[in-house]
């Protein structure tokens, strides 16, 4: 077991950034995309001046609903600059879980791709909140989710009352690194930064708050049983919306300043394909139940 530190996920990120700023962060080999620490601190911190511009506050839950996307990694580490709570949403849910869970959860954002094998994620929420198609962006005001203030969708196009990403990337013109440093300043390692939900085998789903401290400590031990270190690649075809990997996965790399190395979607060939064309040293194993 390695010593416990009391510090919070976003620090963790910017203290990696500045060890090895040129070292590879974040790789999609199938999307050609490639960031070294330094630049994917910088996207993140990109990211949250965004999230704050459009309303999101210290302590807001936001929950997010895509399957292992090159944003969803970045919305773990900006909502966390920012203090926001990270709600993980299983891209298997259908409507009546998903109402449940933003209810339940009292989620002020919802972040969501287009869809998932055949299940459409928008036409879903258009069902479950129809009055969303005539909403201002930012400005929902829903009888059945009244906490839910807005929704970003995870990609370029368009959709009737939500945003879309370059939104947020736009909205951070308007907020200086200086206001996101004040806001990283006033966060505590004890605070709660991250809720997931259990599996609820035996009754309803269950949310369960966790701090930086919990997953940032969490991460590091799981690094150190790993063996991994800033020269390891691993990679993650396990799913970010549970623990294995949001917290075994992204944070225990960036604890050590590994590379992540995610698969999108688990697909075998994909998986192999990826471990041997990116030389990956460690690899997650899926539940099947996940993926």
């Amino acid at each position: 077991m390695v010593e416990m530190i009391h510090d919070t996920l976003g620090h963790l990120l910017e203290n990696t950034a500045k060890k090895q700023p040129e070292r590879e962060a974040l790789v999609y080999r199938d999307r050609g995309l490639r960031l070294t620490y330094a630049q994917f601190e910088e996207l993140c911190r990109q990211t949250a001046r965004g999230f704050i511009q459009l309303g999101i506050e210290k302590g807001d839950h936001v929950a997010i609903w895509a399957t292992n996307k090159p944003e969803w990694v970045t919305t773990q580490f900006a909502s966390a600059k920012l203090g926001a709570v990270l709600v993980t949403v299983n891209t298997n849910y259908q409507k009546k879980e998903l109402e449940y869970l933003l209810k339940q959860s009292d989620s002020s954002t919802l972040i969501l791709m287009d869809k998932y094998k055949e299940t459409s994620y928008i036409n879903m929420l258009y069902d479950i909140i129809p009055e969303l198609k005539d909403a201002t962006p930012g400005a929902l005001q829903l009888r059945k989710l009244p906490h839910l203030k807005r929704v970003i969708f995870m990609g370029d196009e368009r959709h009737p009352g939500m945003y879309n990403w370059p939104d947020v990337i736009a909205a951070a013109d308007s907020v200086t690194e200086e206001e996101l440093d004040v806001r990283m300043a006033d966060l505590d390692a004890d605070e709660v930064i991250n809720m997931q939900y259990t599996s609820g085998t035996t009754g309803f789903p269950k949310g369960v708050m966790l701090t930086h401290r919990n997953i940032v400590n969490n991460a590091r031990n799981v690094a150190a049983c790993m063996e991994l270190t800033s020269t390891d690649r691993l990679c993650i075809p396990v799913p970010f919306f549970h623990c294995f990997g949001c917290v075994m996965g992204t944070i225990a790399s960036v604890s050590v300043g590994a590379t992540m190395v995610p698969v999108q979607e688990f697909q075998p060939l994909e998986v192999l394909q990826t471990v041997q064309d990116e030389e990956c040293t460690a690899l997650h194993g899926p539940y099947d139940v996940y993926c």
